[in-house]
């Protein structure tokens, strides 16, 4: 029996819902598999998954002791059994394995207390890379014997080099910052993530680029932007061209093959495109802050496989750069075998060999 979670169970989505799907297409017949997801979401029943398991409920937590093995992206407490750190020694049946829902590189890993068991009982935690492995066993401190290098599960639902044929649909997507969690809507208003990241499309030389390449931005708001997303929403920007979405509205999945490149400062979706071989503009505008608060295992000067934006005047030239002359690839996917090991559509594969002869 096998138990796969992933997002908080609040979507299906990313490395563990692609690891699920292979797993019901290829190991179907010989064991039970299962989805745990959040029963307040009705994706479920839209996406017609079978076989879930609402999280919380009384047959959660009898199967997460019965399951020979569970597979989490972010972490067993919020994938698979809430609330399980208490009592998650009590298990000692279940093989876990934490799939991670991304390239563990931009920010520093802020251990918890409340996360220390869940760390030590997991059995054994995938990598994308050699590089990879290499911070998950000196930063993290996880032994090497519970390391295992097989590549990215949701690569294999992109492939790799497939830059598109011109540069229109720009996905833009900025990551959390912790020091935003108890801001007050007047305080978030005046933070230098929101002015920062919004006077790029009120930017009246963004607004002429937009129009002359026709081109569509799409904005995907964080997941933790939920309280915030409305003061977004209220301005009007660009003649509709830049469109904003909470995470719940769309796939990430779907968008990162639809967009032709990206604009982010540090999210992890940046790797996909990497993989692709899409360009990629990194707007670092509070990187000396960013460090401070969280630390980066990149060093953000020199590793960066993207254009370097500091400033909007910059972002805008890169933007520029990149869609008036059409440039559909990404300059430094050269270096992307640098941080990725395999370029394959076989990474799936590779991690339920792992997984299933650790038995």
């Amino acid at each position: 029996m096998v138990l796969v979670g992933g997002n908080l169970g609040e979507k299906y989505e990313d490395n563990a819902s692609v690891f699920h799907q292979y797993l019901l297409e290829h190991h179907r017949e010989e064991m039970d598999i299962y989805w745990m997801y959040d029963p307040k979401t009705t994706y479920v029943k839209e996406q017609r998954i079978p076989n879930v398991v609402a999280l919380g409920s009384f047959r959660n937590y009898l199967l997460f002791f019965k399951a020979n093995y569970s597979i989490h992206g972010h972490s067993i407490a919020y994938d698979i059994a809430p609330s399980i750190d208490k009592y998650i020694f009590l298990n000692k049946k279940t093989i876990m394995i934490h799939i991670s829902h991304g390239i563990e590189c931009f920010k520093k890993i802020l251990i918890q207390k409340e996360d220390v068991p869940l760390l030590a009982r997991c059995n054994y935690f995938n990598c994308a890379s050699q590089y990879e492995k290499n911070i998950k066993l000196h930063e993290w401190g996880i032994p090497e014997e519970k390391l295992i290098v097989t590549g990215m599960a949701r690569f294999d639902r992109f492939g790799p080099n497939r830059p598109s044929k011109k540069v229109k649909h720009i996905l833009v997507m900025f990551t959390w910052r912790e020091t935003l969690f108890d801001l007050s809507e007047e305080e978030f208003l005046a933070s230098d993530y929101f002015q920062s990241t919004l006077k790029i499309f009120q930017d009246k030389r963004m607004e002429a680029l937009i129009s002359f390449g026709k081109l569509h931005l799409k904005v995907m708001l964080h997941p933790f932007m939920k309280k915030f997303e409305h003061l977004f929403r209220n301005f009007d920007i660009s003649g509709g061209e830049v469109e904003f979405y909470s995470f719940d509205e769309i796939s990430i999945g779907d968008e990162i093959i639809e967009a032709d490149m990206l604009l982010t400062d540090y999210s992890s979706i940046s790797w996909d495109f990497l993989y692709m071989n899409k360009p990629i503009i990194f707007f670092t505008f509070d990187q000396e802050e960013f460090l401070k608060m969280r630390g980066s295992y990149l060093d953000l000067d020199k590793d960066l496989y993207g254009y370097k934006a500091n400033t909007i005047d910059e972002v805008i030239e890169f933007m520029s750069h990149i869609t008036e002359r059409n440039h559909t690839e990404n300059p430094f996917y050269t270096i992307a075998s640098n941080y990725i090991d395999y370029f394959d559509r076989n990474n799936c594969k590779r991690l339920a060999v792992e997984i299933f002869r650790k038995k």
